[in-house]
């Protein structure tokens, strides 16, 4: 096997369960341990893994660290693929929640443009910002403390109100996503506004980059189970795609 053709391999692997081991690898690939060491080197070099001890996994993303302003930036185009395919499922007189993240934000200039009339449920004040411009839309903000940063509001506040709504979908902004941990996030005041609309709603749809297949970020939030669709841009190959679906999430 080529070493291009190993790399291919070791990044698909990295895309569904986050970190490689070294001994899974030499057996994948059929070559020894030290050509295995060598192809991840010279992937660390070129900034495709980070090299851990006994194996491999992806480089750690900026959209995991940088504040809010620094993540928009961040894949902005790949953001944009997913957001059209999320506005898509929104037809008139839908009712709609919306959580916090850079890539719901994008959906609000998606969905800004429109002129039929639905309802947006949220606690992104981008967001709002966004939508507010928009008569045809009402728009619902839904209250709690402010976290300045990611432009959002949390707590019991508005866990209780989003608590009072059955949207007809919510589309989630998640951190990070591969099939050993399922769905995880950093933002820790986030995660029960996550988990609540993912009860709530009729569908359940995970609005996110591919940049973010095959990550782990610092809290579990959301099993495969959960969401109904990973709405991605078009840089997911098929196979990838049918991966996941053995494992029980559909990519689109």
């Amino acid at each position: 096997m080529l070493y291009n053709e190993r790399i291919e391999l070791i990044l698909q692997q990295l895309q569904l369960q986050g970190i490689v081991k070294i001994s899974d690898l030499t057996e994948l690939l059929g070559v020894s341990v030290d050509t295995v060491r060598r192809d991840l080197k010279t992937m660390e070099q070129n900034n495709l893994v980070r090299c851990v001890r006994g194996g491999a996994c992806l480089p750690d993303s900026l959209t995991s660290i940088s504040g809010f302003s620094g993540r928009q930036i961040v894949n902005e185009g790949l953001k944009r693929e997913a957001a059209r395919k999320a506005a898509a499922y929104v037809k008139t007189g839908s009712v709609i929640a919306l959580n916090s993240g850079t890539t719901n934000t994008i959906l609000a200039q998606e969905l800004a443009v429109r002129s039929d009339k639905f309802t947006v449920i949220t606690n992104n004040m981008a967001a709002v910002q966004i939508l507010m411009q928009n008569p045809s839309i009402d728009l619902i903000a839904v209250g709690g403390m402010i976290d300045g940063v990611e432009k959002s509001t949390y707590g019991s506040v508005c866990e209780q109100e989003f608590d009072r709504y059955y949207p007809d979908i919510a589309f989630l902004s998640i951190n990070a996503v591969n099939y050993q941990d399922g769905f995880t996030d950093f933002r820790f005041y986030e995660i029960p506004v996550i988990q609540i609309l993912a009860r709530r709603a009729g569908s359940v749809m995970a609005v996110m980059d591919s940049g973010k297949l095959g990550k782990r970020s610092k809290q579990k939030v959301l099993s495969f189970d959960k969401v109904d669709k990973l709405l991605m841009d078009d840089r997911v190959s098929g196979r990838l795609k049918e991966e996941y679906e053995s494992r029980g999430l559909q990519i689109e």
